[in-house]
């Protein structure tokens, strides 16, 4: 009779508990997008943006397909969620084009067809970008973050050259004290304002003795030593391709087996060092090293603005980036990455991700 009685209330407590199954199967929603853009800027004619590809951005993860001939892309079985879509293409005519464009937030429920239409812009791209940044330091206890790298991209078909371009933190004109920001146009004169650091490639502008190869990923480390030798969790930068030396310091690393991009201001005395959890890191070609006034938008190649929380304030001009990257925790050991390599829709919150431990030189 115990053993009736406790099979009764199992069964009962089984059938009392069970959630009556859901009005709306999940996974049944559909999207349908046009992407569209103008290649003659002289006759406005609007024609669709053909083999594009297409990258589609949600809680669930990353999606990346492409548009057929008619620039349309349609997607069913989708589940339930927030979705960014962004549509990218080489232009077919400039390599140093690229044509770009996004829709953010779009509500899909389940057994919805949304249909959306996306109108791309035309974007100066250099086929050189930052691929991947490391601020946040390894998992230690003793504050230590000096393993920091970033990594450079380039996407192209062709080699391009780094000779006297320069890899700047922008961190200055703080929006407290009245101004926009770091890396904002304050005057609207066609600069970004706030360069604290500035170190620059070999040689200059125009010059072809330092490539950078299509598809080759190249590190830039602020020391270009073995830092596990230091911290057990850290990563090895001894082989690093590049190193960040400042001259003017008394007691910077220098690995004389790396070669080295040298700083260009004497008034900064430390070392190349970006903030753990937010921060803009911008690339420019170095015809402009003048930032007393602000750096021309014309002459930056690439910018990233990191930032620790989606709350945060946006300040790097939206002509370079309209969003922002999120950081991941300090001493964490992770990196962000941009989703594919060199894949860069001018929006940071689109192209970047976390990533659980640093890749440099390679993609994960």
């Amino acid at each position: 009779m115990k053993y009736l009685i406790c099979t009764v209330l199992f069964l009962f407590l089984f059938i009392g508990c069970e959630d009556a199954p859901p009005v709306d199967v999940d996974g049944t929603a559909s999207l349908e997008l046009v992407a569209q853009w103008v290649p003659n800027d002289t006759t406005g004619v609007v024609e669709p943006l053909s083999n594009a590809k297409v990258i589609l951005v949600s809680e669930y993860g990353i999606q990346v397909r492409q548009t057929d001939q008619n620039g349309i892309f349609k997607v069913n079985n989708l589940p339930y969620a927030k979705y960014t879509v962004s549509v990218r293409m080489q232009h077919p005519l400039d390599p140093n084009i690229v044509v770009v464009g996004t829709i953010k937030d779009i509500d899909l429920i389940s057994n919805c067809y949304s249909c959306d239409t996306i109108m791309a812009k035309k974007f100066s791209s250099f086929g050189v970008s930052i691929n991947e940044v490391y601020s946040a330091g390894p998992i230690n206890s003793m504050f230590f973050f000096y393993d920091q790298y970033l990594e450079l991209y380039n996407s192209s078909d062709s080699v391009r050259y780094l000779d006297g371009m320069v890899v700047s933190r922008v961190s200055g004109n703080s929006s407290s004290e009245g101004n926009k920001g770091p890396g904002a146009d304050e005057g609207d004169d066609g600069d970004i304002d706030g360069f604290t650091y500035m170190f620059k490639f070999p040689g200059n502008y125009g010059e072809k003795n330092y490539p950078i190869y299509p598809k080759q990923f190249l590190v830039l480390a602020c020391d270009a030593i073995n830092h596990t030798s230091v911290v057990g969790t850290s990563i090895d930068l001894s082989n690093a391709d590049w190193e960040f030396f400042n001259q003017f310091s008394a007691d910077d690393v220098d690995n004389p087996k790396v070669p080295n991009l040298i700083n260009i201001r004497s008034d900064r005395t430390t070392d190349f060092l970006i903030n753990l959890s937010s921060d803009i890191i911008v690339l420019s070609d170095g015809r402009d090293l003048d930032w007393t006034d602000g750096i021309d938008i014309s002459n930056i190649i690439d910018g990233v603005e990191y930032q620790q929380t989606l709350s945060s304030e946006k300040t790097l001009d939206s002509k370079i980036d309209r969003g922002f990257a999120l950081a991941p925790a300090k001493y964490s050991g992770q990196s962000i990455q941009r989703r594919e390599p060199g894949g860069d829709s001018n929006d940071g919150s689109i192209d970047w991700e976390i990533m659980t431990k640093p890749t440099p030189g390679y993609q994960k």
